[in-house]
Order: C-alpha cells, then sequence, then structure tokens
C-alpha cells in the first residue's frame, strides 16, 4: 500500500478515534460505539481526503493532476459531508420526532409491543460546517507529518 493511502487511512481512524474523548467531554459518558458512527467532530471523511491531498500537495506539487483530483474529490466529499448528508440527518430527526408524537396520539395498550419492535432511523449522518472544518485541519496536519516522515526517512 503506498504512502498516501497509508495516511489517508490513518487519518480517518485517528478522526473517528478523537470523536469518543470529544463526545466524553461534551457529554459526560465514554461511548466507544462513536468509532463506528459517522458525523460529530471531526470529520472523518474531511480528515481523510484532506490529509490525502496535502501529502500529495507536498510530496509532488500543487501543480499536478495529481493534486488537482485529491483536491477535486476533497472538495465534493466535503461539501456531501456538510450538505447532504447534513440535511438527511435533520430529516432522521424530524421524522423520529413526528413518530414519538403519533405514539404519544394513540394511546393504545397495545403500543408496548409497538415500542419494543420500532427502530429509530439514524440522525448522525453529515456534518456542521464546523466539524468539517476541524477535520480538514486534522487532515492537513497528518498529511504534513506523514510527508515529513517519509522525507526523514529519505534523507
Amino acid at each position: 500500500m503506498n504512502r498516501a493511502l497509508k495516511t489517508a487511512l490513518s487519518t480517518i481512524a485517528i478522526a473517528q478515534f478523537l470523536k469518543i474523548p470529544l463526545k466524553k467531554w461534551e457529554t459526560g459518558e465514554w461511548h466507544w460505539g462513536y468509532f463506528f458512527e459517522t458525523g460529530g467532530m471531526p470529520s472523518s471523511h474531511s480528515a481523510g481526503v484532506s490529509s490525502l491531498a496535502t501529502f500529495i500537495a507536498l510530496k509532488r506539487g500543487v501543480r499536478t493532476v495529481d493534486f488537482a483530483l485529491a483536491a477535486l474529490f476533497g472538495l465534493i466529499v466535503m461539501y456531501d459531508a456538510q450538505g447532504v448528508r447534513r440535511q438527511a440527518g435533520e430529516l432522521a430527526i424530524r421524522l423520529n420526532d413526528l413518530a414519538e408524537e403519533v405514539m404519544r396520539l394513540e394511546r393504545d395498550p397495545k403500543q408496548a409491543l409497538y415500542e419494543k419492535r420500532k427502530e429509530r432511523i439514524r440522525e448522525r449522518l453529515g456534518h456542521q460546517p464546523i466539524e468539517v472544518v476541524g477535520g480538514a485541519l486534522l487532515g492537513i496536519a497528518t498529511g504534513w507529518v506523514s510527508y515529513w516522515l517519509t522525507k526523514k526517512k529519505i534523507s
């Protein structure tokens, strides 16, 4: 596996891991499941594509087709993370609220059986703009560190 890909995948893992202590700081509870969830701070999607673009820019230069592809791919991923996916998450919140309201209005004795079966729609799908920026900054930092470590080995 090449260094650029290792850098991007490692950065995604770091970003996912960072969600756990950040959520602990926010809520006061440890929840290790955040490692496997989408959404939240920092955006692992933004971190991964930013680290890849940064590594390529430093290794090959910003005037190469490699960097152009990585940068364009990164911009599309970050736009999608804070745009379409975020809107889908907000829609899921509204649908879940609506389902709870319908259950309250029904007042059906059989409702307990329904509550056991029902599944909530996933709400954490996208990112707030600050989460995308946080991921991008993490990616730039890890891309730079990875390039620096590669350069140091060559020297």
